[in-house]
């Protein structure tokens, strides 16, 4: 096996702060069907398991050419706003730096498409921190699946004991455990506190990442 630590991290309520557009493109989506507009907090609990189902939890009863029309809208919507108010959580920059000099491989694996991560990783700066991006149509199953995740750790060459995920919703946990890892949960994202429960760790602020007992 290689050295050093792999960390696989989540990113929407992890590195990046993006409801606000994915609030956006879902009301967007919705006044294409008269529906009322959601808030923030209600778009909140819709996001973590890719973008048809976000569409399809916000468009209850809809048929199945009313939730692909929907995606078509929501998709096209947020990529043209990827980033328009979207934000790094404070001290996601700095850290990923000092986790990059230190020599730690850092990937990705969300459940976003992985044109989008890649995207907004470019815009915000982070894209050279990384070894891997992956996103939901990178694998046949996504997070709460394990495969995402032994997918790169065979990639890397890492074993259990030298990989780490981190993120903010009960899928990122699920995903970590059920591969054998140990799990980081960040309890400022998105994720409801009491699914977290199981994580290894809680994180309060993207810094309390180089405070943990881990060997970075």
């Amino acid at each position: 096996m290689a050295n050093g630590t792999l960390i696989i991290f989540d990113l929407d309520g992890t590195l990046i702060d993006s409801l606000d557009d994915l609030t956006e493109a879902v009301n967007h989506m919705l006044s294409a069907f008269d529906r009322p507009h959601l808030v923030r907090k209600q778009v909140q609990k819709l996001v973590g398991q890719g973008a048809r189902r976000l569409v399809e939890q916000a468009l209850p009863g809809a048929e199945e050419h009313d939730i692909r029309k929907g995606l078509d809208l929501f998709l096209a919507y947020n990529a043209a706003h990827i980033a328009d108010q979207t934000t790094l959580y404070p001290g996601v920059a700095e850290t990923l730096t000092l986790l990059k000099e230190r020599g730690v491989t850092m990937t990705l694996v969300s459940n976003k498409d992985a044109s989008f991560c890649r995207t907004l990783l470019e815009v915000l700066g982070l894209a050279g921190h990384f070894e891997a991006v992956y996103g939901a149509d990178s694998f046949p199953a996504r997070k709460p699946s394990p495969e995402p995740l032994l997918h790169v750790m065979r990639q890397f060459n890492r074993d259990t004991a030298d990989t780490v995920m981190v993120g903010d919703s009960i899928n990122d946990i699920a995903a970590g455990r059920a591969a054998g890892v140990r799990t980081i949960a960040c309890t400022y994202g998105y994720g409801e506190l009491d699914a977290l429960q199981g994580a290894d760790w809680h994180i309060d602020s993207f810094r309390e990442l180089l405070t943990l007992p881990i060997r970075w």
